[in-house]
């Protein structure tokens, strides 16, 4: 079918050729042929592969006909270029000035046909762009990510957006605009074939074409009809299943557990082998896996697995208020902007408000600003915890000054510096609650060190390939120490990767889920149900307490059911499908009761 194509895009182009030039020698029509043959393919080979990114036809995956039918058209329009650009170099055709205007009504039309073209071109440039470098977001990411601080973002994002959608935007609008705006006519032997009417009148079509898609694509994308939905829907699911941590009975064992939690950076079980349940077929994980032996974890199906990620916990920011919190990372309403303020859901109650008010000393650990998305305010006024990010690396002299790679300094860094706090936390007389976040596992292509191996053909499997390996590393270094009997290790992935390209070719009836494992546990002795559950991120809240050997009365916790216990999550109860849709919608008594800052102030 792929050489069908080919020949039938050459002998159209070359009949048009024989047809508007009346070529009859052998020699130039030989000369055609190659030119139709290859030159047009290979021109067109190129825009797709280095320019656009698109696949060709030679492609082992193999293409639906909806796609030949699109480079068809594409060859033909590179193919009809070609012909126009001989036709002007050989004198066939001549560009002459068009004396006859079109008028003020349709100059004004032309003008609006401009701005469409430059809108709907900057909407899909745009969408496209933002999806490739932030993942596919759902809308209280969208919405979060513009009501919190933007400081500590990966660097290089300006000259990605200059030479990604701003270049194509202009690539698409200036030529738009130059063709839109002359007045030529296109002679050929004394007669007009056409002119800038025409192509004016064309030019007026594709523009409502442009805007019209543009427009629909970025809401599809964006999902923006659900962030519209989201502000005017209510719901009192949150309401009627939230088990407030005040009035809850939760009590501490006497000799109470260290935690640490390391929050890890887009990793997921697809990145196992097959027969663990993952997708690759060389496991890019072993050394974690064997971790797996030593401790608990909870999978929704008969191999690795983890937590569905259910509405407002698909991003670092909102894992991290799900599994500390048991609530969803909803869209801030009434004008509040999570840590622009100095509050961040100050009516909620997490894992730091419980540790703090029982005596805990408290740090969180970041390579990068921990200001980004609000983190900052997040954890210093839910447990008043020590931050330790890139700006205190730099204060405390442990990086230079102007020190940035990635996000803020790189994993190999953030080991080392996260030993030396464990070890003065241990140290303190008190019990220790560290948490950290990698990120050298960060999209796109994550970031790779000096000394990362590089078994594997793609960046991102070598990227994941040797973080496995330092968190291990770094698990076997806490197990090794003095404090470990008496300290609870969880190790969960935060959220699924967003690095688009990776996962493009995954089959799509695969379903991908985040990395959970619980070590040094109280579970030990208990007869746990760890297969075939099916749970959500927040409901580590409480299974993360209970692990500490903390009692929970009722076994629920904020939205969260601890997974030890027989109790149900709401997903067993209800269906992922009825918790999604009940957490995407507006909830009045969320908006009051978590976000609203009027009552601390």
């Amino acid at each position: 079918m792929q050489i069908i194509l080919l020949f039938s895009v050459s002998i159209l182009l070359f009949t048009v050729d024989i047809l508007f030039f009346k070529e009859k020698k052998i020699k130039p029509i030989l000369k055609n042929i190659l030119i139709y043959t290859f030159g047009v393919h290979t021109i067109a080979f190129v825009i797709m592969k280095e320019i656009l990114d698109k696949k060709t036809i030679y492609h082992e995956s193999g293409l639906n006909v909806s796609y030949f039918l699109k480079y068809f058209i594409f060859a033909c329009v590179i193919g009809l270029i070609v012909i126009f650009v001989k036709a002007l170099l050989t004198k066939s055709i001549t560009i002459e000035r068009n004396q006859k205007r079109l008028g003020l009504v349709r100059g004004i039309v032309t003008f609006i046909s401009i701005i469409f073209v430059i809108i709907g071109s900057f909407l899909y440039f745009g969408t496209e762009w933002f999806i490739n470098f932030f993942g596919k977001l759902t809308p209280e990411q969208f919405i979060f990510n513009f009501n919190s601080p933007i400081k500590g973002t990966a660097s290089g994002i300006t000259g990605q957006i200059i030479n990604g959608p701003v270049i194509l935007l202009l690539g698409i609008s200036v030529p738009f605009l130059i063709i839109m705006v002359l007045n030529f006519a296109v002679v050929r032997n004394g007669k007009t074939l056409f002119t800038d009417h025409i192509i004016k009148y064309v030019g007026w079509l594709l523009s409502l074409i442009i805007i019209v898609y543009g427009v629909q694509y970025s809401m599809e994308q964006l999902q923006l009809k659900k962030v519209y939905q989201a502000y005017y829907d209510d719901s009192n699911y949150i309401k009627d299943n939230y088990k407030a941590p005040k009035t809850t009975q939760i009590t501490f064992p006497k000799k109470k557990k260290n935690l640490i939690h390391i929050y890890l950076e887009s990793y997921e079980n697809s990145y196992f082998d097959e027969s663990s349940g993952g997708y690759m077929k060389k496991n890019l994980m072993p050394d974690l896996e064997k971790l797996y032996d030593e401790g608990v974890s909870f999978s929704n199906t008969t191999k690795r697995g983890g937590p569905y990620q259910t509405y407002g916990s698909s991003w670092s920011v909102a894992s991290m208020v799900n599994m500390s919190t048991g609530l969803p990372l909803k869209i801030p309403m009434n004008g509040n902007g999570y840590g622009k303020s100095g509050y961040f859901l100050p009516g909620a109650v997490g894992i730091g408000d419980i540790l703090n008010k029982e005596g805990y000393n408290q740090t969180v650990m970041f390579g990068a600003d921990a200001d980004f998305g609000g983190l900052t305010t997040f954890f210093t006024t839910h447990g008043n915890y020590k931050i330790y990010d890139v700006k205190h690396a730099r204060k405390i002299n442990k990086i230079p000054k102007d020190y940035k790679v990635w996000w803020g300094y790189e994993d190999k860094k953030l080991y080392q510096f996260a030993k030396e706090e464990i070890t003065r936390l241990s140290k303190e007389g008190k019990p220790f609650n560290f948490t950290m976040e990698n990120a050298d596992t960060h999209f796109p292509d994550g970031y790779i060190e000096k000394d990362t191996p590089r078994p594997f053909d793609k960046q991102y499997s070598n990227v994941i390939f040797h973080s496995q390996k330092q968190v291990t590393d770094f698990v076997r270094w806490i197990q090794q120490q003095d404090f470990y009997d008496d300290t609870v290790i969880v190790l969960t992935g935060d959220h699924l990767s967003m690095d688009k390209k990776y996962f493009k070719d995954f089959n799509p009836k695969y379903h991908r889920s985040v990395t959970n494992l619980i070590i040094n546990d109280k579970f030990k002795s208990q007869k746990l149900k760890t297969t075939n559950r099916h749970y959500a991120p927040f409901d580590m809240y409480p299974t993360i307490l209970s692990s500490m050997g903390v009692d929970i009365k009722g076994s629920k916790l904020g939205l969260g059911t601890d997974l030890s216990s027989n109790e149900k999550t709401l997903i067993e109860r209800d269906s992922l499908n009825k918790v999604n849709e009940e957490l995407s919608r507006k909830s009045n008594y969320y908006n009051k009761e978590f976000v609203s800052e009027r009552k601390v102030k």
